[in-house]
């Protein structure tokens, strides 16, 4: 049961918990509903151990060579005899929701669940295996902004604006890209292909950088929200230091590392409370 909580990597379930709270930011007293707990039960163990199961299921030696795994903040390391009945697990695990949330919002969530399932497949297995495709690997990741029409859809709420939708998409960009940029070396060691491979350390963090300045730009002028504007702009500032002075094309320590994930959920936490008070996201002025 550990093995499989690590699996989800709980580090790293902020993705989709912030983006499953975004539609909530104007709604009052939500948390008093049945829909919104099992939905937020959902996107934490359920959800992420769909992704990341069948994403270590199809990783095994990466990982095997990967220092940062074999904790909760970022995934665990096992060997392939443990791994092998993960599929069925996740099929366990994810049917019953499906069959639930539909029973509770009807067809087209039946459709949205088996989008996700289908995006994870298609990222993980042959004969698409995005994952080793760049830049598909990337582009993929828009898959997390379903988790936000899975929200809207199970909680009768607004469907989100279309200027939202494409901030949320930068956002997941931007943190798939952060990833790669950790695992460059173990992703070069067991052969795989990636788009921080292919560009290396430091282009990678330019186009990573390129993200945030656009999200804060785009932020601000379509949201008028300055505290997550700044905010982005403070990540953006400190990702131009590392590029330029600090870290360049070295890599980061384990060390290191853990405490970007750290400060990383933190920083999500405060950006959760932040999106919830304030309803910006929600109204765009363009």
């Amino acid at each position: 049961m550990l093995l499989d909580l690590k699996i989800s990597r709980p580090g790293l379930w902020f993705p989709t918990v912030w983006i499953y709270l975004v539609p909530f930011s104007n709604q009052e007293a939500f948390w008093r509903t049945f829909p919104f707990w099992l939905g937020l039960l959902f996107v934490t163990f359920p959800l992420n151990y769909l992704v990341y199961g069948l994403n270590d299921f199809n990783d095994v030696y990466a990982d095997a060579v990967n220092d940062r795994k074999g904790n909760f903040l970022f995934g665990a390391k096992a060997p392939k005899e443990k791994l092998k009945g993960v599929p069925l697990k996740i099929t366990v695990i994810i049917v019953p929701f499906m069959a639930v949330f539909t029973f509770m919002a009807g067809t087209q969530m039946f459709l949205l669940l088996l989008l996700m399932v289908g995006m994870n497949i298609a990222y993980n297995f042959k004969p698409f295996r995005l994952k080793e495709r760049p830049p598909f690997e990337i582009l993929i990741q828009i898959g997390y902004v379903v988790t936000a029409l899975f929200s809207t859809e199970l909680n009768n709420l607004p469907q989100l604006p279309w200027q939202t939708l494409v901030y949320l998409s930068l956002f997941a960009f931007q943190a798939h890209i952060a990833g790669e940029i950790m695992d460059i070396e173990p992703d070069i060691k067991a052969g795989k292909k990636t788009t921080a491979t292919l560009l290396k350390r430091k282009k990678a963090k330019i186009i990573m950088l390129f993200l945030l300045v656009v999200e804060a730009v785009l932020v601000w002028y379509w949201f008028q929200d300055l505290v997550l504007s700044s905010f982005l702009g403070v990540f953006a500032f400190w990702l131009l230091l590392d590029v330029f002075i600090f870290f360049k094309d070295r890599p980061y320590t384990l060390k290191q590392m853990q405490f970007f994930g750290y400060a990383i959920n933190l920083s999500a936490i405060l950006s959760m409370i932040w999106v919830l008070y304030s309803g910006k996201l929600l109204n765009p002025i363009f």
